[in-house]
């Protein structure tokens, strides 16, 4: 029915124009590409294609059903090799000008539908199509398309834009350009890299803080401190993408330290709530003293400030 629901309010919409004597594109298409039809195949024992292709015939038949009026002669399907050969064609040309790269990266991962969630299919922590499944935090190596190198093309087009205010402050902060550096701090002998905005406070910095989606996280839990480190995790990974701005700023101790280049001093390092795994390196370096999260965070956990 949900599907029916909103189907139907599209066409209200199309037919109103089309009232109005505007010339309406109103196709239909399917994404039939993916895991979760190739394991519902393999569940009724049919192979993918046929599976696919009679699913997408019985919408067909409930879509005219309903009386929708689609532009049916311009229906497409992302598993015909019509259509996926274009997907193909422009993949190979951006990997050609070096515009997608490969790296580990943390998903959400479902093992009843043996495949990767969005952050809005994983609700309350568990999987949106089978609610009895907890969702996992694995790495896995993924394709990733380069579009920071066109950050300054896309900051200048939002301008350009009539749009909303907040939409437009929200397009700008979901690219992100930042001006910065990157500091290594070594931790059990390796050197990481910490990207900040305020190298010149690095001589206030009283500890880290690393996402807990970041790949390397689970080197940095000691035995000592994992039970309440798991805990944590658990609470964070069954929170909503879009609540996550919402809540208090909260952390707990991995029991490892970082060791400032600088001063040489050791400083712990943080589990929190608020550091996000794909801007800069997942964890930043925390300076009380000059920043008011920061602040809030020490005097929450009784951290030092130096000033």
């Amino acid at each position: 029915m949900g599907h029916a629901f909103n189907y139907t309010i599209g066409d209200i919409y199309a037919r109103i124009m089309r009232m109005k004597g505007y010339n309406v594109l109103y196709p239909m298409g399917y994404d039939s590409f993916g895991l979760p039809a190739e394991n519902a195949a393999i569940k009724a024992n049919i192979p993918p294609r046929k599976y696919t292709d009679d699913a997408i015939k019985n919408f067909i038949s409930q879509q005219k059903s309903l009386g929708l009026s689609y532009d049916w002669n311009r229906m497409l399907k992302t598993s015909d090799l019509e259509y996926y050969k274009w997907n193909q064609y422009f993949f190979l040309k951006f990997y050609e000008k070096g515009l997608v790269y490969r790296k580990s990266a943390s998903v959400n991962w479902c093992k009843k539908c043996n495949s990767v969630l969005a952050n809005e299919q994983v609700h309350n922590g568990r999987c949106w199509r089978h609610g009895d499944t907890e969702v996992e935090i694995k790495q896995l190596e993924q394709w990733f398309i380069k579009t920071t190198q066109y950050a300054d093309e896309l900051l200048a087009d939002i301008k350009k834009l009539e749009w909303p205010d907040r939409i437009k402050i929200m397009q700008d902060n979901w690219i992100g350009k930042s001006y910065g550096s990157e500091i290594k701090f070594e931790i059990n002998g390796e050197k990481w890299p910490i990207f900040t905005t305020r190298p010149d406070t690095i001589f206030g910095v009283t500890f880290m803080v690393i996402s807990a989606q970041h790949p390397k996280l689970n080197e940095l839990i000691t035995k000592d401190y994992k039970k309440e480190a798991e805990t944590f995790l658990k609470k964070i990974r069954s929170t909503k993408q879009e609540d996550m701005d919402k809540l208090d700023k909260e952390g707990v101790f991995t029991g490892s330290y970082a060791i400032n280049p600088l001063t040489n001093e050791k400083v712990p390092i943080w589990i929190g709530n608020f550091v996000v795994a794909d801007y800069g390196s997942g964890m930043v370096m925390a300076v009380p003293a000059h920043d008011q999260r920061d602040f809030e965070f020490a005097k929450k956990y009784r951290i030092p400030v130096k000033t």
